[in-house]
Formats: structure tokens, C-alpha cells, sequence
């Protein structure tokens, strides 16, 4: 262990962090060890089979064989310090590997060249493509019999993606020229002008992920290893690091002598020994600062410290006690949730005389390293419990507890992690005000698309709710576990929003919040109506011809489904899902009854709603109101004394009404050749002028906007529930934002035209709006989400006469038009038409008039009506005079005209 001196020459490197990725015994720690030989870093080359490989260095992984922890090496590639990171292969540690993955700037994914894609490969290619990292693609065991380069390579097309390319032996360098060519347009229109791709030019291709470099080769006897080396130095790209300080913490460890270490890789600036490291707020609304005591560098089981590290660097510091997996410091923001997570809770089994709570606060360390254990402490049955993803895991945490803590616990039986969800929005109420103690806080839980997660976010005016208050309301929904009511589980995939709120001048603490926010969250899923969701399996299944019978009616029992069969040299293969719960043990099944020919990949493919529901929700037996840890009801206070009001009459007791209490109401009927349809349950609830209007003061404050004379002249007949249009004053331009989405599933002719041909409804939606635009001479902004479209920069096109906007990855419909509302609301007439309940009220603060998908669909046909009357009216006598058919305003500009008052431009 030596120190570093700061001024160092590796200080001034460019630094690169690459990790290894593999299915397991697909020969990932050997590629480790022979890249780390030909680049110098190791003098001897160990093998995994001698338990001598450099970076197992962990017992039971020598003793296994298995990667079960990340590790770090470094080595020189030109003028490029690479910091490499091996990953475990099995998928028991699945988690671990994906937590690597939030600091990579390239990825080495081994494939087996004996075994081929496998299920797990399939799964690191999805997690690669979501994080976005670039690959370059090793194919190993290449020296075995019977395996084929071409064959391979074909198959990493057909499972992976088409623009796999062999950078190894490339015989016909034009060919090669051309297959690059083809995986991009810019590039193909520079190959077809110059005749070549630089090297400059195929690194950002890869940076890009539109191409994915492969070589072929054996780790083993280091065959092909060096063209892999020389093709990660030629076109990997350093990335650009900002001045500013920032880090990704991507794992917490613990040295042989028990301190505690916080694995980062910088992202900005630069970090030195006794530099302060400030975190996020905790529950009491403090934010902690602590010092960095050392700064090590790491190769294996050695390290060396350092004073100072800069961007791009991976380092472990000492120092750090409130850091977690995934924390943001500095400019860095924390991590998304993890897609990998158990599905399996076992009860952790002590032995007879153990401390339990004693053994609960040991355990919780192992949590800090290994977070997808989810370590609980059951108070009422005296239980602790943890989540694991598969008994190989089991096997490693039994061995860890007894090293670290000299205690021999078992496992109990296995079950099916469960999760809950809402079917529909709700409003949650809490109160909490025993006597000296004051908070309200009402929460709007929607539900939002399978894998969301959870999305936390505010609305709520500060004139109601300070900031601090709000920020406090935040931190509390994010720092528990939020159980359901259906069984107790884990919620998920919703988004809850805090919409209102109230403190008290004098009384109210930090607590007050926190149990207001958690009773309002209870509150709301007991008023709303869940779903109980079931984990489940995406499965490969392979069997011979003979027994696809067999498989397919396996599958029907396990209520799965599945895609027809494809027939693979002599055998069947069955892709498909299944629940988690259905499939326990059916991979010993599959090897019984196809006599070991037969194999099963698994992995998990998300959580559905459950095939069973009633039957584990009464197995389960949870009663939401007795569970005095997460209470349903509110806390009042009346005489001095509090009393707690159940959850079904809070709303009654509440002291705040901001209006956003949602009611059932009944669906507004409308002329057959008007008829509209809601969109969702609530779509249509908000239309009345008045109490929106109310609602957005209540909520917001005062509208700011001018007072403009109300034109009631040309409001259609019938308009109902559209809001009455203010006249325009001359110098005033007229917009209208049209959110195209909501208005053509609003209408059930483009609704039903979407369901078959999506294109079609957005080009007739498009062409009655030209229409419309003629006649009104407004600027018509027709906008469409193109939010989830990866990688997508956002188009702005003239269509005839409107303009039509797809916005940008990552921003909705409901974004754009706020944001444009409030850039040219402030100068000119704005009005929306969209029946978003939310993006109403909003659109209201901006200041512009608001205008529903019924609203717009009686203008539209108030329009054409008046259109046909004015311009295609019956003929009086043998001559049709223009004037004749004028409304009075029209007339009297045209008269005008004709006399030289003003010009048709004015």
C-alpha cells in the first residue's frame, strides 16, 4: 500500500471506466485476468479453476468459482487509464451487477461461443439498452470444437441487434466499409461521398450505440485478446466532465478491519483527502456534511491512497456514514430505481436465545451493501425477514452472517413478493393534531404505466403550504416503504402528487408532517380501489419436437402465455411469461421429462396484475386497519384532547378544500352528432367555468391575467360546458394549442380510427383543423406526444396551414403547451383545447382561456355550419351577390375596403 503524490502523471491520464458483463461460466474473470496480463498490470495469469484468479478475492468465490462482488483493476491502454470492472455473472447477483452499471462508459459483454445467447445474455442487452451504455462484444471459448464464427455472429444479429459487426479478421475491408455504412444514415451519405469511415467517425458510432463491435477469440489461451485491446483503444472516447464537483456512489463495502467504504466514480470536478461531503435532507429536514478521511484506489484486493482524484476517476472513500447505493453528490443526481429486484422473502431463522432486535441492527449493514435485501423486522410475530433472489444467494448470506458476526442462521420457506398498485386517481387526506401538535396534507395518487415505480411530485401553492414544508411532505413519501391495503405489500407504479396542505404558525413540528403524509397515503389507497400485482418470469424454454405437447400444457397450467414454437436443429423453442408463483421447481420438471435435453432460462420480466388475486389476498389474511404501524385514519383535535376520526369520515373533518376532491359524476349527454367520450373516469369532471375557476384560486391564488370584454356574439349555441371566448383586441394575435393525443381519444370517430390505424386519426384530426384554421385565421399549434420515443430531438412541421409539433424524448404534450402558454400568454390570446383535468387548472395560472374536447368539437361544427350558411347558401334569383350573404361585422370591413377606409392586410 503506498501513497500516491498528487502530482503524479496518472493524475493528468484521460480515465475510462469499462466493465465486464457475462452470463456465468461464460469465461468473463478469465478475459479479466488475460487483459490485465497483456497490458501489464499482472505478471502472472491466474485461472478460476486453481482459485488463484486476480480479482476473486473474496473466499467463497475461489471456493465457487462464481463471481458474487464487483471488483476494480486498472490498466494502461495508450494514454488512457482504464479502471475495469468485473461483474458477477450468475443471476443471484444480478443486482449487484446492475448497480455497476450506473458508472460505466463502456461495457464488455463475453458471450459463450459454445453456448451462444442465453436468457441472462438477452437480459444484460436489455439493461445495456436502457442505460445506454455503449458495447463492445467478446466471444469466447472460440478454440472448442464445433463452434462457428459466422454461426455465432448470425445468431448476436438475430437475438441482439442487427449492427453486431466482426471487427476481428475482416477479409473484405469494403465489405466491411458497408456494413458500417448501412448502420447510419450520416455516415452511409459520408461512406457513398469519400469512399471511407474514419476511425474518429466509427468511435462515435459506437459511442452512440448504432454499432456493436465484435471479437472472437479464447480468453483461456489468450488468443484474439489483443485485437479486442487494440479495438478498445482505437475507439473508445473519454467522456466530457464538467468543472463542477459531482459523484455517482454505486456501492457500499466494508475492508477486512471493518471501515466502511463508499465506492464512487467522479462525474465533475475533482475530489481531495478532508474535502466536505454534503448529502440530501434526512427526516428532520437536516442536511449532513461529512469529511473524506482517505481516498483509495483500488486493483483487486490491494489499493493505493491517494490526495486527490479528478473526473472519471473510480475510487472507494473512508470517512462517509450516511452515503447509500445510487446517491448523487455534488452536480450528480441520484440513480433511477433498479429493474433487477428479488422476488422471493424468506424468514431469516436465529438461533434459540439470539437477540433478535440485537441481530435486526447486524443484519441492516449487510442491507447497506446488498440494498435489494430489504431487511424487515415483522414487530408483531418477532420475525425478521429479507429478500433474495435465488439459493445460491441464500448459501453466500449464510456464510457472510457466520464470518462477520460468528452467528449460524437458516432460511425459512420462500414466498412471492408481492406488490400493490391503484386501478384509479384518488385524493388522500391526513391529519395529524394531538393537542399541540399541527399538519394537514392531501395527496393525489394516480396510477401510472407497469415498471414506473413510484413518482413523487408537488402542485401545491406556497401561499397555502411554505416551501420548507413541502420539501419535508417529499422527503417523507420517499423515505418509507408505503404498504397496501390489499395485503400489505409494496406500492408501486403510481405517481403522488402533494396538491394541499396546511401547518400551523405555532405548533407544528417536523413529525407532524410525517405522520400527516403517511396517514394521507393510507387514506387515499383505502378510498381509491387497488390491484394486487404478481411477479413474472420471461421465459426461453427448449425441448425436443416430441414433447412441445408436454411444455405447452405445462405452460396453460402455470398461466402463462406463450408465442408458437420455432424449431431449432431438431429441437423446439418456446418463448413466453409466466407468474413467478407457477413456476417454482418447473425447471427440475423440464429436466425429468426430456432426460436432461431439455433447459429452462428465466428472467424477470416485471410485475402483472395477479392470476389469483382473491386467493392470496385471503391466504395473506393483511387487515389494513389494524395495522397500528401504517394507520388509515387521522388525528383531530377537539376540547383540547385529540380523537382519531376513521379513514372513510376524514374528509368530512378536514380543514383544508382546495378543491381537489374528486366525485363521480354524471357523464354530460350531448347530440348524437356531438357525442364525446370521457377518456377517463374524471376527464370530463372539471368542465364547469366557475368551479374550476374557484378550485385554481383556492389552490393558487388570484388569476393574473387582463380583463378583456367578453365577445359573446360568437360562441356557438349549446356550447354548454366551453368557456366563453373574450373578443381579441386588434392588436392581439389569437393562439390555440390543441393537444392531439387527448382530443382524438375524446372523440369516438378518431378514437376508433386509432385503434386501427393511429397515423390515420392524427392526419384526419389534422385536416379538420385546417379546416377550422381557415375559417377562424387563428395560429393553430397542433401538438403530439413523442415523449418516449428514445433518443428523439423534437420536430416542429408546417401542415397547409397549421403547425403540428412532436415533442422531444422526455417531455409530454402537457409540458410543451404549458411552457409555450406562458412564454406568449403574456402578450397575446392563448387558449388550450384539451380535456386534462390537471393541465386545466394550470392552464389557467398562465393566464389564457381553456377549451375542452367537446368545446372544440361544438366550435368545429358551429364553424362548418356557419361556413355552409355564410359562403354555400341557397341562391336568390339568377345572381348570387357576395354582400347578400356577409355577417354584419364582415359587411361592414368590406364596405371599408371598398371606399379606401383600410386595407385587407389591416
Amino acid at each position: 500500500m503506498n501513497d500516491a503524490s498528487e502530482n503524479k502523471p496518472e493524475n493528468h491520464k484521460k480515465h475510462i471506466c469499462a466493465g465486464l458483463l457475462a452470463h456465468v461460466d461464460a469465461g468473463k474473470t478469465t478475459l479479466a485476468e488475460s487483459i490485465l496480463y497483456l497490458s501489464g498490470s499482472i505478471r502472472q495469469m491466474g485461472r478460476v479453476d486453481h482459485q488463484n484468479a486476480f480479482l476473486d478475492t473474496y473466499e467463497l468465490e475461489r471456493s465457487r468459482g462464481i463471481t458474487i462482488f464487483s471488483k476494480q483493476a486498472k490498466f494502461l491502454l495508450g494514454d488512457i487509464e482504464v479502471a475495469l470492472l468485473d461483474t458477477p455473472g450468475h443471476v443471484d447477483f444480478s443486482a449487484e451487477m446492475e448497480r455497476t452499471l450506473q458508472i460505466l462508459d463502456y461495457a464488455i459483454l463475453v458471450i459463450s461461443g459454445a453456448d451462444g445467447v442465453q436468457g441472462h445474455v438477452q437480459t444484460l442487452w436489455r439493461l445495456l439498452k436502457h442505460y445506454r451504455i455503449p458495447v463492445f462484444l467478446f466471444v469466447n471459448k472460440m478454440d472448442q470444437n464445433g463452434v462457428e464464427r459466422d454461426k455465432i455472429l448470425g445468431e448476436l444479429k438475430e437475438k441482439l441487434d442487427e449492427r453486431c459487426l466482426d471487427f476481428g479478421e475482416t477479409q473484405d475491408q469494403e465489405e466491411f466499409m458497408e456494413s458500417l455504412a448501412m448502420c447510419d444514415e450520416t455516415a452511409l451519405e459520408r461512406y457513398l461521398e469519400t469512399g471511407r469511415i474514419t476511425s474518429r467517425e466509427t468511435a462515435k458510432l459506437i459511442s452512440e450505440r448504432k454499432v456493436f463491435p465484435c471479437y472472437f477469440g479464447s480468453a483461456l489461451k489468450i488468443k484474439g485478446v489483443d485485437k479486442l485491446l487494440s479495438g478498445l483503444e482505437e475507439y473508445m472516447v473519454c467522456p466530457f466532465y464538467p468543472e463542477e464537483f459531482g459523484a455517482k456512489v454505486y456501492k457500499i463495502s466494508r475492508d477486512p478491519q471493518g471501515n466502511r467504504l463508499t465506492h464512487m466514480k467522479l462525474t465533475g470536478g475533482c475530489l481531495k483527502v478532508k474535502d466536505l461531503l454534503a448529502g440530501g435532507e434526512d427526516g428532520s429536514g437536516v442536511r449532513w456534511e461529512e469529511k473524506v478521511d482517505q481516498i483509495r484506489i483500488y486493483s483487486g484486493a490491494g489499493y493505493e491512497t491517494v490526495s486527490k482524484v479528478k473526473a472519471g476517476s473510480v475510487c472507494a472513500v473512508t470517512g462517509l456514514g450516511r452515503t447509500y447505493s445510487g446517491q448523487g453528490l455534488g452536480i450528480e443526481s441520484a440513480s433511477e430505481a433498479p429493474l433487477l429486484e428479488p422476488v422471493l422473502t424468506y424468514q431469516i431463522l436465529l438461533p434459540e436465545g439470539c437477540d433478535v432486535h440485537g441481530m435486526f441492527l447486524k443484519l441492516r449493514q449487510l442491507e447497506e451493501e446488498e440494498p435489494e435485501l430489504h431487511i424487515v423486522w415483522e414487530k408483531s410475530t418477532d420475525e425478521i425477514r429479507a429478500q433474495v433472489m435465488g439459493e445460491i444467494q441464500i448459501e453466500i448470506l449464510k456464510s457472510m452472517i457466520q464470518e462477520r458476526f460468528g452467528i449460524e442462521v437458516s432460511f425459512g420457506e420462500g414466498s412471492i413478493v408481492y406488490k400493490e398498485t391503484l386501478e384509479t386517481r384518488v385524493e388522500g387526506i391526513g391529519h395529524f393534531e394531538p393537542l399541540r401538535h399541527y399538519a394537514e396534507v392531501h395527496l393525489l395518487l394516480e396510477p401510472l404505466e407497469p415498471g414506473a415505480g413510484l413518482v413523487f411530485d408537488t402542485v401545491c401553492s406556497e401561499d397555502m403550504l411554505d416551501r420548507n414544508w413541502q420539501r419535508l411532505v417529499l422527503t417523507h413519501l420517499r423515505e418509507k416503504v408505503h404498504k397496501g391495503v390489499l395485503t400489505g405489500s409494496e406500492i408501486t407504479d403510481m405517481k403522488i402528487t402533494l396538491v394541499d396542505g396546511k401547518a400551523h404558525q405555532k405548533h407544528t413540528e417536523g413529525g407532524d408532517f410525517r405522520e400527516a403524509t403517511y396517514r394521507a397515503v393510507r387514506q387515499g389507497l383505502m378510498s381509491g380501489r387497488s390491484i394486487l400485482l404478481e411477479p413474472v418470469y420471461e421465459f426461453r424454454l427448449e425441448v425436443p419436437a416430441d414433447k412441445v405437447g408436454r411444455a405447452l400444457s405445462d405452460i396453460q397450467k402455470m398461466y402463462g402465455s406463450f408465442s408458437p414454437p420455432e424449431l431449432e436443429e431438431g429441437s423446439a423453442v418456446i418463448l413466453g411469461s409466466a407468474p413467478v408463483s407457477a413456476m417454482g421447481g418447473y425447471q427440475r420438471e423440464v429436466i425429468a421429462y426430456t432426460r436432461g435435453s431439455g433447459r429452462l432460462f428465466c428472467s424477470l420480466k416485471g410485475y402483472e396484475p395477479c392470476h389469483n388475486a382473491e386467493e392470496v389476498i385471503a391466504s395473506i389474511g393483511y387487515e389494513p386497519e389494524a395495522d397500528l404501524e401504517n394507520p388509515t385514519g387521522s388525528v383531530f383535535c377537539s376540547h383540547g384532547a385529540g380523537f382519531v376520526v376513521p379513514w372513510d369520515q376524514v374528509p368530512e373533518y378536514m380543514h383544508v378544500d382546495g378543491g381537489w376532491r374528486l366525485k363521480e359524476e354524471k357523464k354530460e349527454e350531448y347530440p348524437p352528432e356531438l357525442s364525446v367520450s370521457s377518456g377517463s373516469d374524471f376527464r370530463e369532471s372539471w368542465q364547469n367555468e366557475k368551479e374550476l375557476e374557484e378550485i385554481f384560486v383556492r389552490t393558487f391564488g388570484p388569476i393574473k391575467r387582463e380583463k378583456i370584454a367578453w365577445n359573446r356574439n360568437h360562441v356557438p349555441s349549446g356550447a354548454g360546458e366551453k368557456e366563453r371566448r373574450p373578443r381579441k383586441p386588434d392588436s392581439q394575435k389569437e393562439y390555440l394549442l390543441v393537444d392531439g393525443y387527448n382530443i382524438i381519444f375524446a372523440w369516438d370517430e378518431l378514437k376508433e380510427l386509432a385503434e386501427v390505424n393511429i397515423e390515420g386519426a392524427r392526419n384526419k384530426l389534422m385536416d379538420i383543423l385546417c379546416n377550422y384554421q381557415g375559417y377562424k385565421k387563428n395560429t393553430l399549434i397542433l401538438v403530439f406526444d413523442a415523449y418516449k420515443v428514445e433518443g428523439n430531438q423534437g420536430e416542429v412541421l408546417k401542415y397547409h396551414n397549421i403547425h403540428v409539433v412532436y415533442t422531444k424524448e422526455a417531455e409530454t404534450a402537457d409540458q410543451y403547451i404549458e411552457k409555450v402558454a406562458h412564454e406568449i400568454g403574456r402578450k397575446h390570446q392563448v387558449t388550450v383545447a384539451t380535456s386534462d383535468a390537471l393541465e386545466q387548472v394550470i392552464i389557467l395560472g398562465q393566464g389564457a382561456a381553456r377549451l375542452s374536447a367537446a368545446g372544440l368539437r361544438e366550435e368545429i361544427q358551429a364553424a362548418n355550419i356557419e361556413i355552409r350558411n355564410t359562403y354555400m347558401g341557397t341562391h336568390k334569383g339568377n345572381k348570387n351577390y357576395l354582400f347578400n350573404h356577409l355577417t354584419e361585422d364582415m359587411a361592414e370591413l368590406m364596405e371599408d375596403v371598398r371606399l379606401g377606409r383600410k386595407t385587407l392586410d389591416e
